[in-house]
């Protein structure tokens, strides 16, 4: 293509010998040349600077080119197209470049009106430069040193390159020079805004920016409009300011199209299934190229405006076939009929997008609402994970209660139970007693019966009647008989009792001790009482035996010489003896009965400290619960101190936070103004450039003009050397703070 039509740099020297020799001295004076000859120079030189600015934009391309191995494809086109442009065309782009800084200032409508009607694509790329003051960026040096670096994103790049623009030339073959030249782009910039990293719909915008320059300008570009045109807000992973422009979008719909968003609502088609795409890749992947390169030339003059006008215009204009469809039908009829619509070119598009109404104070309401209401989400979110929080906080301490309040009940069942026992086994001591002391009475009864059958045995003695006849003595032997069985089940009893009693020590020996003093004191009293009362009735009985076995003895030595007289005799002093025995083992069973009784009223005192340390025991599991229940009171107040604490912190981290907005926005204004002073100084270098030539030219000394330019731009790089300087000083302290 470039050996077919005529490069910059030929036409360059063309024009520039017609010019020589039409203003050379050989020629007619200015004087004798008639106005089509004047107006022709005039034109011809025009020409001349914007084919000068053209070949040095091209040997820019050329050389980085040949530095990163990447093509431009807009300079092939653009030479191929340079014959075919209009010359009022070129003229009048050439003077807006070259005097773009005054254009910009004073003729900023008449420019928007230029780029709505399309910029030629041979000053795209230098036009779309100038619009996003992309042109000597900083950070264009340090494109070369990302490139050897590695990003994370680098698979996610690799993996979505053949999916941007795979029908164009320039990218669809694998591993060509454009999706290289994209790739590196694109992981450059992954590595410079490591926040944003990488997002698959920015590779379209950096894609339609390599078809216009070199990957190093088509970095400044991107890097610049992401900054300063809302993308960056776009592609960062929460992609807040999509669902801004989506919510800006839907409330542009709602009013001025109302008929078609209520079919929207009833349909459940959101904003966000087909607008999408037109924020986040300015039209690049819905509308044919040209149709959207066209659109991006207002969106680099206008910004995200133009978007929403086109996005309403392309509603308006398909209102009546989309109230027609359902969900599905719709999304077919955004995806296949609406960008057919398009082919004829995008005049009719962009015209209709002017006619609609687009309130940029409405739209700040609007963003301030969707603020307010992404505020009120967020705080609800914040304050539902802090109820969530305190909720699980709060369950788990219910839990540990009511284990506790478990473990307390299941002491204090089982206090009942082993109460309810204790009671039972009295309740069984008591009865048994009372079975005793049942067999005790029958036992004195029967002894007071063997004691008159006594006296009246002894009646005959004291008479002097020793006859004794069979019958009385056969009486005495069945009496003696059962006194001995009771004797035996008295016993039996006796030790049934005694081990009941030793039974009843060891359960005592097992409870804990008396906390209250007195009560223990008084109920030692009593027991010492009792054991001084028992002593006492014991000594009673001790002396009664004594007495008994004295009077046996006596009885003895009396009748010792009387038994030898007959057998019969003899046979009623060994009953005699056999009731002597009786009564003397009965005062030994009135002896223990004594102590029994006396054991009985240890155990019932014992019980009563077990029913009194038991009482205790219940008092001590009320107090535990009350005071329970005031760590309860206390823990949640200290839960709400503690919300106050962190609500209050929560406040200092939002003042925190402002204060760090504040900063950074001075930061950038600063970074604004030092890129202004660098853009002055750009230009200043430019002016020197031409005053060179400019002297050359008109064979005069430019050498003060000269100094001035180099005094200038020595003091622009004071002031940005300064503003560097106070920048830095403010990072510094922002450190510190």
């Amino acid at each position: 293509m470039a050996s077919q039509v005529a490069t910059p740099s030929s036409l360059h020297t063309t024009v520039a010998s017609s010019t020589a020799s039409l203003s050379s001295p050989s020629s007619a004076s200015p004087t004798q040349l008639s106005p089509d000859d004047v107006e022709l120079l005039a034109k011809l030189e025009e020409q001349n600077r914007l084919l000068e600015t053209d070949s040095k934009s091209l040997r820019s391309v050329n050389g980085s080119r040949r530095n990163s191995g990447s093509s431009l494809v807009s300079s092939s086109s653009a030479s191929s197209n340079l014959s075919h442009l209009e010359e009022d065309s070129w003229i009048l782009w050439g003077r807006i470049v070259n005097e773009w800084e005054d254009v910009r200032k004073k003729k900023e409508k008449q420019l928007k009106e230029l780029v709505r009607k399309g910029v030629p694509h041979h000053f795209r790329a230098i036009v779309w430069q100038l619009l996003c003051n992309a042109q000597n960026l900083p950070i264009k040096e340090q494109y070369s040193e990302l490139l050897k670096m590695t990003s994370p994103c680098e698979k996610l790049i690799r993996r979505d390159i053949a999916r941007t623009y795979p029908e164009h030339e320039f990218f669809k073959e694998k591993d060509s020079l454009g999706q290289e030249v994209l790739f590196n782009v694109m992981k450059a910039y992954s590595l410079v805004d490591r926040e944003v990293g990488y997002c698959q719909g920015s590779a379209f915008i950096v894609g339609l920016l390599l078809m216009q320059m070199p990957e190093e300008e088509a970095f400044c570009v991107f890097v610049k409009l992401m900054q300063e045109y809302r993308l960056r807000e776009l592609f960062k992973p929460s992609m807040a300011e999509l669902g801004l422009c989506m919510y800006q979008f839907e409330c542009m719909i709602q009013e001025q199209l109302p008929e078609l968003h209520v079919h929207f609502q009833a349909q459940s088609f959101h904003t966000s299934m087909y607008a999408s795409s037109w924020f986040l890749t300015i039209f690049l992947t819905s509308f044919p190229l040209p149709v959207a390169t066209r659109i991006f030339d207002i969106f680099m003059c206008e910004g995200l405006e133009i978007v929403f006008r086109v996005g309403m215009a392309i509603l308006q204009m398909n209102q009546a076939e989309l109230m027609q469809l359902d969900m599905e039908g719709m999304l077919q009829h955004f995806q296949k009929v609406i960008p057919h619509q398009l082919d004829s070119g995008p005049d009719k598009v962009i015209q209709a997008a002017y006619q609609v109404k687009y309130n940029a104070k409405k739209m700040k309401k609007l963003e301030k609402e969707y603020t307010t209401i992404k505020t009120k989400e967020m705080e609800e979110q914040v304050e539902i994970k802090r109820l969530r929080t305190e909720n699980r906080l709060l369950k788990q301490r219910i839990d540990t209660l009511e284990k506790e309040s478990a473990s307390l009940a299941d002491r204090l069942i089982q206090g009942q139970v082993t109460r309810a026992q204790e009671a039972e086994e009295n309740y069984l001591v008591k009865r048994e007693l009372a079975t005793v002391k049942q067999h005790i009475e029958e036992t004195s009864v029967q002894l007071e019966q063997a004691q008159s059958t006594i006296r009246q045995l002894q009646q005959p003695f004291a008479k002097g009647n020793p006859r004794y006849t069979e019958e009385s003595i056969l009486q005495l032997e069945r009496e003696l008989v059962q006194a001995r069985l009771k004797e035996a089940e008295s016993q039996c009893a006796l030790k049934e009792m005694q081990d009941k009693i030793l039974y009843m020590e060891q359960r005592n020996t097992s409870l804990p001790d008396e906390n209250n003093v007195v009560r223990l004191q008084e109920e030692l009293i009593g027991v010492k009482l009792r054991e001084a009362e028992a002593l006492t009735g014991l000594k009673e009985l001790r002396q009664q035996v004594r007495d008994l076995e004295e009077h046996w003895q006596r009885h003895l030595a009396r009748t010792a010489g009387r038994w030898k007289d007959s057998p019969r005799k003899n046979a009623a002093s060994e009953l005699q003896d056999e009731l002597m025995s009786v009564r003397l083992r009965e005062a030994e069973a009135q002896a223990e009965l004594r102590e029994t009784r006396q054991r009985m009223l240890e155990l019932e005192t014992q019980n009563q400290i077990h029913s009194n340390q038991l009482r205790r025991a219940e008092l001590e599991a009320r107090n535990l619960q009350d005071r329970l229940h005031v760590l309860s009171n206390q823990n949640k107040m200290l839960h709400s101190e503690l919300q106050e604490t962190k609500r209050k912190q929560a406040e200092i981290e939002c003042k925190n936070k402002e204060e760090v907005m504040a900063v950074r926005l001075r930061e950038a204004d600063n970074i604004a103004a030092m890129a202004e002073l660098q853009q002055q100084i750009s230009e200043l270098e430019i002016q020197k450039e031409e005053g060179k030539v400019q002297g050359q030219l008109n064979n005069t000394d430019s050498s003060q003009y000269i100094r001035d330019l180099k005094d200038q731009i020595a003091d622009l790089k004071h002031e940005v050397i300064r503003m560097r300087f106070q920048s830095s000083l403010k990072k510094t302290f922002f450190k510190l703070r």
